[in-house]
């Protein structure tokens, strides 16, 4: 990892990027979205900083923030705003992050409970200078959520915790709802696009989530766009399903800023479809594929619909 400025009476700073500009294709219309202006929204934004909390709404840029914040969802951000990690395609910062901040956990459950949510997401940066990669931070999280807010149901977005031996044990003992990890890409591009992360890695992570608590839903996404054929898009599925994962979601990947990873393509409506019909055939519970599909976007309908598929599924068996 690049070394910061940390000399005396220097001003520390996230790693900018140092890739030349690239391309920033103009968007087709069906990825245009409204810029966020309504009350609800702005309402979500001084909740967020009243608690002194990060979402990855706002960190990622999220093309969904305006429709999600005007119904205050919100995905929120823990461990910090600072990534050890610098992958090809996200807009997170990368450098050296700050220290731990103990009452984060319980700052989350005081917003979860503010907003009266009935599924929330909580997701990460990749902390891979801590010994555990932040996983008792996120059971501590899940434990203050179900004490503000008994009722919420809890899905989880979480970093690969490459070499952190225990780390997954501890979260999911925690027992979160749903367990997400995101393969982001298909394996020929790891090395390009998720350069700190091993594909066989995060996909052998999800596979033991179910052997550890078969009850809890496992969950994967990738987005497409960055280079990726077809074929491969439909080999990962098989993957994802021979680790017994429930839910795969596929969007559209979108170049944050000129530093990124370029978009190779903008892949048609008609396609995602396409994708979604594949992965019902291949026997995901659940897919969610469009152009502005995220991993949280309508996350409460999607916990509903998972839970309306596994008992469709028992009561069939």
């Amino acid at each position: 990892m690049p070394q910061l400025n940390t000399a005396k009476g220097a001003k520390r700073h996230p790693e900018k990027r140092r890739n030349p500009d690239r391309p920033q294709p103009r968007r087709p219309e069906w990825l245009r979205v409204k810029a966020p202006v309504s009350a609800a929204y702005a309402e979500t934004r001084a909740l967020m900083r009243d608690l002194n909390l990060v979402t990855v709404c706002e960190e990622a840029a999220c093309p969904n923030i305006g429709e999600c914040w005007a119904q205050k969802h919100a995905t929120m951000m823990i461990l910090g705003s600072v990534c050890t990690r610098a992958c090809a395609f996200c807009n997170v910062a990368t450098g050296r992050p700050d220290a731990l901040d103990m009452d984060e956990p319980e700052n989350v459950a005081k917003a979860v409970a503010s907003l009266g949510l009935r599924h929330v997401v909580i997701t990460s940066v990749d902390r891979d200078d801590l010994a555990d990669g932040g996983a008792a931070h996120f059971a501590r999280t899940i434990e203050f959520i179900r004490l503000y807010s008994a009722g919420t149901t809890i899905e989880i977005l979480t970093p690969d915790f490459l070499r952190k031996e225990g780390a997954l044990e501890v979260v999911v003992a925690a027992r979160p709802d749903v367990f997400n990890h995101n393969m982001e890409t298909v394996p020929r591009l790891y090395p390009q696009i998720r350069p700190g992360a091993r594909y066989f890695h995060s996909l052998s992570i999800l596979q033991q989530v179910k052997k550890l608590d078969p009850s809890i839903f496992t969950k994967s996404g990738i987005m497409v766009g960055l280079g990726e054929e077809d074929d491969e898009v439909g080999q990962l599925m098989d993957d994802l399903r021979s680790a017994d994962v429930d839910f795969m979601t596929i969007g559209q990947y979108l170049q944050p800023t000129p530093k990124h990873a370029s978009v190779d393509r903008f892949v048609e409506p008609e396609l995602f479809d396409g994708y979604a019909a594949q992965g019902r055939a291949k026997g995901f519970l659940l897919m969610s594929s469009t152009p502005l599909t995220r991993s949280s976007y309508h996350a409460d309908e999607d916990f509903a619909a998972l839970q309306q598929a596994r008992n469709a599924v028992l009561a069939a068996s």
